[in-house]
């Protein structure tokens, strides 16, 4: 951990973002899923388009069944773009659309993409998805869309951006004060709608955020974390359910 943070003062990075999903907190709701869509313009494709596998969901919750009938739990795990620091997604791109910033985000470029879909295929969490066609709203859903997002057009590649508006605006309004940005002053839309508190984020760089901290809890785990891929998400989970949070 010390060599990481020394590592980021010589390169003068300051933030790293980063995000912990707390499953024994996750309720299932989807209210992360209802609030990315309206955040970031993302269009409903209908169930037609649906069951082609064309579905665009930035996030995705996950079912799993624990013990046998009838004493079975339900555990749920939201899954979206895991910002990789080794992503295999971007040195497949031809045209640098996808690139890792300083603050450690899988960025996507969207009038760079030229839809090879290599990203997609080379992606292990399955978090990039892909426009088949034009999107629209029907009235008066076209009412809500965010001046702050991009529309993405027919053709190009879209996933997580752990809403990077909300970044760069908290950023802006730090900096117009004065200071750096103060844990918990930004929430990606996910974050702001999870009424059980399951989503927390912030910047890895300060050992003293929140996220910081859960990220380093002897319940955190890594999804697929033994193939390298380095994510900048932390899974937090209770070997039983009967174990003593941190939080």
């Amino acid at each position: 951990m010390q060599e990481e943070q020394e590592q980021q003062e010589a390169s003068g990075n300051d933030y790293r973002w980063g995000m912990t999903v707390d499953l024994d907190r996750c309720t299932g709701c989807e209210a992360c899923v209802t609030a990315c869509h309206a955040e970031n313009n993302i269009p409903t494709v209908g169930p037609d388009q649906a069951g082609r596998g064309r579905a665009m969901h930035w996030i995705r919750v996950e079912r799993y069944f624990e013990g046998e009938f009838p004493d079975v739990q339900v555990k749920f795990r939201p899954v979206f773009c895991q910002q990789c620091d080794n992503a295999p997604c971007e040195p497949v791109c031809p045209t640098y659309a996808s690139h890792h910033t300083d603050e450690g985000l899988n960025a996507q470029v969207y009038n760079r993409c030229i839809g090879t879909r290599y990203c997609a295929n080379a992606c292990s969490y399955n978090v990039r998805f892909f426009n088949f066609y034009n999107p629209e709203w029907e009235k008066p859903l076209h009412l809500q869309l965010n001046p702050d997002v991009s529309v993405r057009e027919v053709g190009v590649m879209e996933k997580c951006t752990f809403c990077v508006q909300r970044i760069n605006k908290g950023k802006i309004d730090a900096k117009a004060i004065g200071e750096s940005v103060q844990d918990g002053s930004i929430k990606p839309a996910c974050v702001q709608s999870c009424t059980a508190g399951a989503l927390v984020f912030g910047d890895l760089n300060d050992p003293d955020s929140e996220v910081s901290r859960l990220s380093r809890s002897h319940r955190g785990n890594k999804l697929l974390g033994d193939l390298g891929t380095e994510p900048s998400v932390t899974y937090l989970q209770r070997e039983t359910w009967h174990e003593s949070e941190d939080r």
